[in-house]
């Protein structure tokens, strides 16, 4: 595998925009990035200091604006003022429960909020590489014979969120052609866990905070449905791969990249191997039950992903199975939730 994304000489003093910094995966990379000397301009909707970032003290290294993606005339006003290199359109609405109720939101903030951030890039001659990231929403629901998705599959959402994440998908492709000729990789990934993940509405954080006895678990299905996990650590090495190649080569511009691990787990199966490895048996027995008596609605029911473009492209392969992944990730939030209170990131609204 080709490591060249890797060199710190590349990335130093690297000019480096993230939308929705605040958000899980913003703040891994931007942990990420600074490591490799990059300078970090972050944007976010919220006035609140992000807890991940402060818990890993970088707070103070990189450059962090309040602005929302939706307000155009701020948006062109901050991109104007910096000569940003390499973009990562990470700001969304997230939450597909919030979809779910206040469908508006979602497509102001994913689409709205896109093709905000687009037009004034498109205007900054020193962009040289932009990832946008999708989700394998976007495809809508196949059987899962078909599965995993290829990135040649066609776009068929019909639930607020995924419709949002595929029109967002069109915007972006649409500012690669000869008209605009901005350079811009689009990536669906599946579902992302790790270090970092505040949203405790999430299967992963909130299977985690029952183990600890912080809270009980609230089951939002039968347990059958079947998702792809991806760690966040592989992400954003990804991210960076990606944007390295697409800087040096902008014949790359408009592919489209998916990311899982060509394996789809059930959520039963996830939350069985967290207690596994936490010696708690009895509540996996006791969420076993609550599974029986749920049933899921307005979600594509299963959804796993392949990363062979990604490796014949670059070489590049996930290195965490869940089995590491989850182990590592239970260490952080016991660690993170020791000196944080979780109840104050249990907004309705995760502000990114």
């Amino acid at each position: 595998m080709k490591n060249n994304y890797l060199n710190k000489t590349f990335w130093k003093s690297k000019i480096v925009l993230i939308t929705g910094i605040n958000g899980f995966i913003g703040g891994n990379l931007a942990k990420q990035l600074c490591s490799y000397g990059a300078t970090i301009i972050g944007i976010t909707n919220s006035g609140k200091k992000n807890k991940f970032l402060e818990y890993e003290k970088i707070l103070n290294k990189i450059k962090l604006y309040k602005v929302n993606i939706i307000d155009k005339k701020n948006i062109d006003k901050l991109i104007s003022k910096h000569n940003i290199q390499i973009c990562f359109h990470l700001a969304a609405q997230v939450d597909v429960n919030v979809s779910k109720v206040d469908p508006y939101e979602t497509f102001e903030t994913n689409i709205k909020g896109t093709y905000n951030l687009l037009d004034a890039l498109s205007r900054k001659k020193t962009v040289k590489s932009i990832v946008v990231a999708s989700s394998d929403k976007a495809y809508g629901e196949y059987p899962i014979s078909q599965l995993p998705y290829k990135e040649h599959f066609d776009l068929k959402p019909i639930y607020p969120y995924d419709v949002s994440k595929a029109a967002a998908d069109m915007i972006s492709k649409s500012y690669t052609t000869n008209l605009f000729n901005l350079p811009i990789i689009i990536t669906r990934f599946a579902n992302i866990y790790g270090p970092g993940q505040l949203n405790f509405t999430a299967l992963i954080p909130d299977c985690i905070l029952a183990l600890l006895k912080l809270k009980k678990f609230t089951p939002r299905s039968n347990g059958k449905n079947k998702r792809d996990f991806l760690f966040v650590r592989d992400v954003c090495d990804l991210y960076m791969c990606l944007s390295y190649n697409l800087y040096k080569d902008k014949n790359l511009s408009g592919e489209i990249f998916n990311a899982g691990t060509k394996q789809g787990y059930s959520v039963d199966n996830v939350v069985k191997k967290l207690c596994n490895q936490t010696g708690n048996q009895s509540l996996y027995q006791q969420i076993k039950k609550e599974f029986s008596n749920k049933k899921t609605t307005g979600e594509i029911q299963h959804q796993f992903m392949t990363y062979e473009k990604l490796k014949k492209f670059f070489g590049w392969f996930p290195k965490y199975d869940l089995d590491k992944g989850l182990i590592e990730t239970y260490n952080w939030y016991s660690n993170f939730c020791s000196k944080y209170d979780y109840k104050k990131f249990l907004d309705r609204k995760l502000k990114l």
